[in-house]
């Protein structure tokens, strides 16, 4: 209840006032005054909008199978004791702990052209050494590059359903001269299946505010857009441009966005769990 109640008023009451302030003109000097869907027309028009929900939708698209494919490859990995097992599963969780402005400028330094360590390693190896966030056609994938070092919740998640597993399906299946690879399709993947439909949904929800941080520290939407992000556009006409309504109207539709997104995963996912009696 002290959870519930403080998530209320922190998060769904400022929710609340946002979605109202959707239909105001508002600049925190003057009081709220009612113009309906004139946010929304404004918003629609900007081509910033249109850049942001392309750049957001790319993200997600790329980011959370890859997020979700790295975890599931982890925790198969990561799943039977050895020595160093538990270093190495600490290991996979660190990136998640750093905080989100540590993080950004770590891979700034990393992806710098000039003096960065990565394109000092591709230099050496005779290999091209792009400019990385300077460039439009490579500006995103850093950043989904980035995401993919930070999955250490969807490793422990994965973790634990593989050890709900029992172990008597697996021997069973290793008695019937069953593969490893057939283990995994006819056993721990349908078993699991409930396991990646909760991080697919979390992940798709989480993408859209991931990028803020990082964003707006490392390029602030350029170059031409290309990282403009639909958390970052909020940003910029609710604080930059004091256009409080124009920017509580872009978070309304990225709310809307997300609600639609998670419904088509719902229809994909739908009645393909598993009963205890299966």
């Amino acid at each position: 209840m002290p959870f519930l109640g403080g998530a209320l008023l922190l998060v769904g009451v400022p929710a609340l006032l946002s979605f109202a302030l959707a239909f105001t003109r508002y600049d925190a000097l003057g009081p709220p005054q009612w113009v309906g869907l004139a946010n929304f027309t404004e918003a629609l028009r900007d081509i910033r909008l249109g850049a942001a929900i392309h750049n957001s939708v790319y993200f997600i698209a790329l980011a959370v199978p890859l997020r979700l494919v790295g975890a599931l490859l982890l925790a198969l990995l990561l799943n039977r004791p050895f020595r160093g097992v538990g270093a190495c599963r600490a290991a996979v969780y660190l990136p998640t702990v750093i905080p989100d402005a540590a993080y950004a400028l770590i891979w700034l330094w990393i992806f710098n052209p000039v003096f960065g360590p990565l394109n000092l390693v591709l230099g050496a190896l005779r290999l091209p050494t792009p400019t990385w966030l300077a460039d439009p056609a490579t500006a995103k994938l850093v950043f989904v590059g980035m995401s993919l070092f930070q999955i250490g919740e969807g490793f422990v998640i994965l973790l634990a359903g593989l050890k709900s597993i029992p172990r008597e399906y697996y021997e069973a299946a290793h008695v019937a001269g069953g593969s490893r690879w057939q283990a995994f399709l006819c056993i721990t993947a349908p078993l699991l299946w409930p396991w990646l439909a909760l991080l697919t949904f979390r992940d798709v929800i989480h993408s859209f505010q991931y990028t803020f941080t990082h964003a707006f520290l490392m390029t602030g939407g350029d170059p031409y857009y290309s990282t403009l992000f639909m958390p970052l556009l909020v940003y910029e006409e609710a604080f930059d441009r004091f256009r409080f309504g124009v920017g509580s109207a872009v978070m309304l539709l990225m709310f809307l966005l997300t609600a639609v997104m998670i419904a088509a995963l719902y229809r994909v996912f739908r009645g393909r769990g598993y009963a205890d009696a299966a």
